[in-house]
């Protein structure tokens, strides 16, 4: 819990005015956004904070460690992870048509945008939240640190919106861990119908 507490206060520093919470996920039946819904089985933390919208962020062991990010209904055009105004830095926009292939681009490019390194390991078609989509296997070597970090995707397109899951953790000691959690949760996730008149 401190290493959330620290990033928390880090995030709110860095943000300045942004507000950033970190609220208990219990288990059970979890809505994110207007449209996916997913099943928990354990106790997460979610990371409540603008710097990461669109993206809900959730760690079971402390931010600097794991985190599972999940996306619901990023519309054609917007950014999986804006860029700050001011920083020079380049936005990653999902766009309805993109194949699997720029999918999994368009999140490395997010996901490296700190100089990381990304290397895809496996692609393949999965359903996703009921609609075809993908699951990719991939490992990052962070800059700051030089972590070795695994970490598995999912994600798919329903109605023109992009709807996915990512979760990294240092590969040998936490990865393993909580794989098999995350890959249930993914099972579990259902992309429900949009509301009426939006």
């Amino acid at each position: 819990m401190r290493l959330i507490l620290a990033l928390a206060m880090a995030v709110g520093i860095a943000g300045c005015a942004t507000r950033t919470q970190v609220l208990k996920v219990e288990p059970g039946e979890q809505v994110v956004g207007d449209r996916l819904a997913i099943k928990v089985d354990g106790p997460w933390n979610h990371i409540s904070t603008t710097l990461l919208a669109p993206a809900q962020a959730w760690t079971m062991e402390g931010f600097p460690i794991d985190q599972l990010l999940i996306y619901s209904g990023v519309k054609d055009g917007e950014p999986v992870h804006p860029i700050a105004s001011g920083t020079g830095g380049k936005s990653f926009n999902f766009r309805s048509n993109m194949q699997p292939d720029e999918i999994v681009a368009m999140f490395e490019g997010a996901l490296t945008r700190d100089g990381s390194t990304f290397k895809l390991a496996k692609l393949e078609p999965s359903g996703f939240g009921g609609a075809k989509g993908l699951r990719f296997e991939y490992a990052i070597v962070r800059k700051i640190d030089n972590v070795q970090l695994s970490g598995v995707g999912f994600a798919a397109v329903d109605s023109g919106e992009l709807f996915a899951m990512l979760y990294s953790a240092p590969r040998i000691t936490f990865f393993p861990r909580h794989q098999q959690r995350v890959e249930e949760i993914a099972k579990t996730a259902k992309v429900r119908a949009r509301p009426a008149g939006s």
